[in-house]
Order: structure tokens, then sequence, then C-alpha cells
């Protein structure tokens, strides 16, 4: 089993930033791919980036290019995620995952075994 916990949620004023962190333990060797996802009321779970922990191989959803930047610590096993000029539409709660597959598969929530339990993004107009 992988446990993992996000913290660094909170409320920003748009145009502010917010840098979350998932902290992970267990099993982590049988994982080797980490994701976010955020999920917003009344909307699925959407893809936001992902790494891969060995190589630092790093995919985003297009939505975010070039405002978050997801990184890794391996010697810490945590995932960091720095979100840089927030808007509402980035309001929602962001989970963090771990699993395995080929890059291609990195975007769908299937790619991913173990999840955290979420923390919650709040972007003030």
């Amino acid at each position: 089993q992988v446990q993992l916990v996000e913290s660094g949620g909170g409320l920003v004023q748009a145009g502010g930033s917010l840098r979350l962190s998932c902290a992970a333990s267990g099993r982590t060797f049988s994982t080797y791919v980490m994701g976010w996802f955020r999920q917003a009321p009344g909307k699925m779970r959407d893809f936001v980036a992902a790494i891969d922990w060995n190589t630092g191989t790093t995919y985003y959803a297009d939505s975010v290019k070039g405002r978050f930047t997801i990184s890794r610590d391996n010697a810490k096993k945590t995932m960091a995620l720095q979100m840089n000029s927030l808007t509402p539409e980035d309001t929602a709660v962001y989970y963090c995952a771990a699993g395995g597959g080929p890059p291609a598969s990195w975007p769908r929530i299937s790619t991913y075994d173990y999840w955290g339990q979420g923390t919650q993004v709040t972007v003030s107009s």
C-alpha cells in the first residue's frame, strides 16, 4: 500500500500563487508516476499534471501549462505543485495520486492506484 497526504491548499486572490505538497509513504517503489488531479463542484475529476518518479519527465494539462510546475524530491518522497497566476477557474479540490503506466496514460484516472484525501484550493476574483 501507498499512503498519500496533500497539504498547502487555501484561499488566494486571483493572480496569486499557492504551492501544494504531497507526501508519500509505504510501498512507494511499486509506483513510478505521480500526478495531480482536481475536481470542482459538480464536475468530473480532471488531470492537472504528472511526473515520472525516476526520470523527472513531466506532463501538463493545457489549461495549466505555463502556470503550474510539478516537481518531486526522491529523497524526501514528496511531490509539489507550484501554482502561479491563479484564476477562479482553478478553484477545486486537488488530489495527489500515484500509479504506473506509459506517459500516454498519465491523464487517465485509471492509471493511478493510490489517492490522497484532497486539499481545497479556492481562488477569489
